[in-house]
């Protein structure tokens, strides 16, 4: 697949989909309750007023979600099919103590990852160039394949899944991305008659 369109590095789609492997495996606990509804299609935007985030951790979700994948020459990333925005009013809906605990995880993990982006670049992670948000993110990846032992690995684990599932049940994600067209009219039977 062919680079981003806005000329950055950043990541292909294949390396989104290789760093987010095994999404499929483990949906998070965030998505649990609900997690057959796909993404509404007319979710708010990021820039909208968030739910549950901050307006700046919303902000750095976009970032992220967006980082993980990208706009490209097939199709709009995840900024464009409102991920950030779908999770942010997912989180919102928390209201049992174990979701709190969810909610609490994403804060953290948000936070991580600005942490490790000024550990790595010196910058914050919306000011970090698009090469040390990949790096950012495939350190807080590093234990993908394995047990998720650290808040870290939890948090990954989650955020891969959650942005994965937001994405590809978005209008964007299933029309888009990968060109489902919708049941169509079978114009004639293709099959064989059954004998009497």
């Amino acid at each position: 697949m062919s680079a981003p369109t806005d000329g950055s590095r950043g990541l292909t789609r294949r390396e989104a989909v290789k760093i987010a492997a095994g999404a499929a495996l483990s949906l998070p606990v965030l998505f649990t309750r609900a997690s057959a509804a796909p993404a509404p299609a007319s979710a708010a935007p990021a820039a909208a007023a968030p739910h549950f985030l901050t307006a700046e951790e919303l902000a750095l979700l976009d970032e992220v979600t967006e980082t993980i994948i990208p706009t490209d020459a097939h199709s709009p990333g995840a900024r464009a099919a409102k991920v950030a925005a779908y999770l942010d009013s997912r989180l919102a809906e928390a209201f049992l103590p174990a979701e709190a605990e969810v909610q609490q995880r994403w804060r953290d993990g948000l936070r991580r990852i600005d942490a490790l982006s000024r550990d790595i670049s010196g910058k914050a992670f919306l000011s970090a160039s698009p090469d040390e948000r990949v790096a950012v993110l495939t350190r807080l990846s590093a234990n993908e394949k394995g047990e998720a032992k650290s808040a870290d690995d939890r948090f990954w684990h989650e955020l891969k899944g959650g942005t994965l599932h937001a994405y590809y049940t978005s209008e964007i994600g299933i029309h888009q991305e990968m060109e489902y067209k919708g049941n169509t009219l079978l114009q004639e039977f293709a099959g064989e008659e059954a004998a009497d």
